[in-house]
């Protein structure tokens, strides 16, 4: 790839990362480890699933791997209560909070009508009050930091009538990337920006609600998220807020064109377009 992102600024910062176990969020954490921040990993799953890869321990001993220091925290993010003691624990362990990343998502695109209110209870809990429970949690630290970044996983806002069919999925993350740009109008000093990708990203949640392993095999991997939400976070906060950017647009402009790494199968160049993106 031409040219790597300079991550200079991240060096030494304190992150939070929600759903860090696997997928995105792991590899943002990984990606924020080899720029040398310090990374507490937020995340459900502590022990082995039988059906989906890693672990919150896994991700950490990635992260200490790639050069950066890990805080392994289990927990639901549909408990407020328990994310505010996760903040508040990374916060102390960390000596403040420069950076919070909202990745952590439940997937579901079954049209209202047939989604039932317990699903929309799980989606809603995870997508729209778990990333509130978050930025609100992490708003006092990041106030105190003169590098601070709220980023969140999820799509510009696209009024594409046919996005609107999978209504009740769509409206929280619609949800996440309002209450994030929202920050960037209320939060002097804060960079509040959302990211989402052009294509499907090879992840446990394509790959089990949206479309199998054919879908993952015209997929990106997750690393071409990380290294846009790393360009991210090393920009200078009062230059760049306010933003619902997609990972290919970002990348480009900092030079990064060749994206043929990032592909899952070596030489695919016919990828499945991901959900709110025409």
């Amino acid at each position: 790839m031409e040219r790597a992102v300079n991550t200079q600024a991240l060096n030494g910062r304190a992150a939070f990362v929600t759903g860090a176990s696997r997928g995105i969020g792991a590899a943002i954490a990984v990606a924020l480890g080899a720029a040398g921040a310090k990374v507490a990993l937020f995340a459900k799953t502590g022990e082995p699933h039988p059906k989906l890869p890693g672990t919150v321990y896994e991700t950490a001993k990635a992260v200490e791997a790639a050069g950066g220091q890990a805080l392994p925290i289990v927990g639901d993010l549909r408990d407020a209560e328990a994310v505010g003691e996760a903040v508040d624990t990374a916060a102390a362990a960390f000596g403040g909070l420069d950076i919070c990343v909202n990745n952590a998502s439940a997937l579901d695109i079954t049209g209202i009508g047939e989604m039932s209110l317990k699903k929309f209870d799980l989606i809603a809990g995870v997508n729209l009050r778990g990333t509130f429970a978050t930025i609100s949690a992490a708003l006092p630290y990041l106030r105190g930091s003169d590098h601070a970044h709220l980023l969140t996983v999820s799509p510009p806002l696209n009024t594409d009538a046919r996005w609107f069919e999978g209504g009740p999925y769509t409206a929280t993350k619609y949800g996440m990337t309002i209450m994030t740009l929202g920050a960037a109008q209320t939060e002097p000093g804060i960079a509040a920006n959302c990211l989402w990708p052009k294509t499907t990203i090879a992840t446990a949640a394509v790959e089990f609600a949206l479309g199998g392993q054919p879908m993952i095999d015209r997929s990106r991997k997750p690393e071409i998220v990380a290294d846009a939400a790393v360009a991210i976070l090393a920009k200078d906060p009062d230059a760049y807020t306010g933003n619902a950017v997609l990972v290919e647009d970002l990348l480009a402009a900092e030079g990064i064109t060749d994206l043929s790494g990032y592909a899952v199968v070596p030489g695919q160049t016919d990828f499945q377009p991901d959900i709110y993106v025409d």
